[in-house]
């Protein structure tokens, strides 16, 4: 306690919405910023979990007409202007701390849902090495290590490598994304003993991550494949 009370005295806290430093010290994020988030609210989709208009639905019109490899999901916030720009921090100008905040809160709000999974392992989405060195670490790998302290699961990020350098998600569509990232994951070290996995990411916009990554587990021994992320595009 005395130590992390000095280290927020020389390194204070930042806010990850407005990037001032929190009151009170040592807050994960101010107050008046947590209002601005947009949580994901139910009715949600009981497959990937984004926010559905009807609560008579079961699943959003994505997931009526596409199988999915993954069993289901869940997600913290819509991916709206706000959650776009403090990702975009996190991502680009190396702010992993606000992580920190994210971490914690998914696993206050999703911690007896994980439980339920009943996974054996949190497993991050990899990148590529190059994106790597020049971003300096992996956030999903943050995020998970985050997770898997609270939740008191072991991460496995060796279960997962990224074998290809791909395009950029953002410029495909969503069959293009997952052509795009057809051979850019290969199965690493334990999927033949671990049966049930957590993916984590930071954003789900069209799934084809998530997707790649639990057909690639799926093919080399895991029987479940779960995950979580920070945002979700497309709620209602």
């Amino acid at each position: 306690m005395i130590k992390e009370t000095f280290l927020d005295f020389l390194f204070p806290r930042r806010c990850p919405v407005c990037g001032e430093i929190t009151s009170p010290a040592g807050s994960l994020i101010c107050p008046s910023c947590f209002l601005k988030l947009s949580f994901v609210k139910p009715p949600v989709c009981k497959k990937c979990g984004k926010e559905i208009m009807d609560e008579t639905m079961e699943y959003c019109s994505d997931c009526m007409g596409h199988f999915h490899a993954f069993e289901s999901g869940v997600a913290l916030l819509n991916y709206d202007e706000t959650a776009r720009s403090v990702m975009a921090q996190i991502k680009y100008k190396n702010k992993r701390e606000y992580l920190d905040f994210f971490g914690a809160a998914m696993a206050k709000r999703y911690g007896g849902t994980v439980a339920r999974m009943a996974v054996e392992a949190i497993v991050p989405v990899p990148i590529h090495s190059s994106r790597r060195r020049a971003r300096g670490f992996n956030q999903a790998e943050v995020l998970a290590e985050i997770l898997g302290d609270k939740l008191k699961i072991p991460v496995e990020p060796q279960m997962l490598t990224r074998e290809k350098k791909t395009r950029p998600q953002k410029e495909l569509s969503a069959a293009e994304r997952l052509k795009n990232l057809s051979g850019a994951f290969a199965a690493g070290k334990e999927c033949g003993r671990i049966k049930r996995v957590l993916l984590v990411d930071d954003i789900y916009t069209t799934g084809s991550t998530i997707e790649a990554c639990a057909r690639v587990l799926q093919s080399a021994g895991v029987e479940t494949v779960y995950f979580a992320v920070i945002c979700m595009t497309g709620g209602r």
